[in-house]
């Protein structure tokens, strides 16, 4: 991890048929990442799958610090809101795994 770097996980088990779907949006060109590039500070997202379980899958949102993740939240708040709606048919299961920061 960069020093300084505030990042979110979130784990993700995606309903039957509806993966490929579910990378498009989630992956590191897909819709939330394009939501989150109308912010400064925001550096990147990972989309990591589950070897054993195909459908269960984590993000990992990577932040130059908690500011700027939390100004993009109050920002953007109703876009966010909207798009989480927008995927919620292709999730079965969602948990935030963690916030991590760098030392």
């Amino acid at each position: 991890m960069i020093r300084g770097t505030f990042v979110i996980l979130w784990e993700f088990r995606v309903r039957a048929g509806l993966e490929h779907t579910f990378i498009e949006k989630y992956g590191p060109e897909g819709d939330w990442v394009q939501l989150f590039r109308n912010s400064t500070g925001f550096l990147g997202t990972d989309l990591l799958r589950d070897e054993w379980d195909r459908r269960r899958f984590l993000t990992q949102d990577r932040w130059a610090s908690a500011a700027d993740y939390e100004a993009f939240q109050w920002r953007h708040q109703a876009a966010y809101e909207a798009l989480d709606r927008a995927c919620a048919p292709l999730i079965e299961t969602q948990r935030r795994f963690g916030v991590f920061a760098g030392p």
